[in-house]
């Protein structure tokens, strides 16, 4: 079998698992969500490095969600050099403390968390303040993987032990899937896509609640189609008070 083919094939596996093992997850999820815009609280979204590929993702784009807060670092970017940079800030511990103090946060607001392995300090010290601040915390990881490390974190936790719902990326230890003949490492990992395709379905399920209430739908439309701007424009003022990116 060609390694494409078997790259497809561990994608498709892991995309069908999450739709028929975690939908009521993805439901929760939702309906947290819902709850929180409801009630005029925000939403944030976090991941450090490749992590925060879905971060970006979901935040300020044609067909996604408004209301993502991103709550990003430039030391945790992949445009930093050295890249090695971000390996180590992920790995400081008291940063992701710093991160969250950047956004005005309030108690019942919800943060999403994305970090594979869940076990380096950032992420963690974010879920631990988050929570501390009465935020609720929905973690993006792998529970294979995470289970199979111990935590950098001096609380001994890793991220899903320290989150109020925990979704499952369902990928491999080391996140590669793809076994290569010439090689002992993996090559072509999946968290990438089953992580936006978790954070875009929960955003499905979430409009779905806002549809069944009449509710506006806070989505961009394309900068690069006639009308987009304004409209976005006029969105942003819509929802002024849980957009904290402008």
């Amino acid at each position: 079998m060609s390694y494409i083919k078997q790259y497809y094939q561990s994608i498709e596996h892991i995309l069908t698992r999450i739709l028929q093992e975690q939908e009521s997850i993805l439901e929760q999820a939702a309906t947290l969500m819902d709850e929180a815009v409801e009630n005029g609280r925000s939403l944030y979204i976090f991941g450090a490095s490749h992590a925060g590929i879905v971060a970006e993702d979901a935040f300020y784009r044609s067909g996604g969600l408004a209301l993502f807060n991103p709550l990003f670092s430039p030391a945790l970017m992949l445009n930093v050099e050295p890249i090695t940079l971000t390996s180590k800030m992920e790995r400081l511990e008291g940063y992701g403390q710093i991160i969250l103090d950047s956004k005005p946060v309030q108690q019942g607001d919800v943060v999403f968390i994305h970090s594979v392995s869940g076990r380096n300090p950032v992420a963690i010290d974010l879920a631990i303040e988050a929570k501390a601040r009465g935020m609720i915390v929905i973690s993006l990881t792998n529970l294979t993987y995470s289970r199979s490390v111990p935590s950098r974190h001096s609380s001994g936790k890793r991220l899903f032990e320290v989150s109020d719902l925990v979704m499952d990326n369902y990928g491999e230890p080391g996140d590669a899937a793809v076994s290569i003949q010439s090689l002992t490492q993996k090559v072509a990992p999946t968290s990438t896509i089953s992580g936006s395709f978790i954070i875009h379905s929960i955003v499905l399920k979430f409009i779905e609640k806002l549809e069944a209430k009449g509710k506006d739908v806070p989505v961009f439309r394309s900068a690069n189609m006639d009308g987009g701007d304004d409209y976005n424009e006029q969105m942003i003022k819509n929802y002024k008070n849980q957009i904290h990116y402008m």
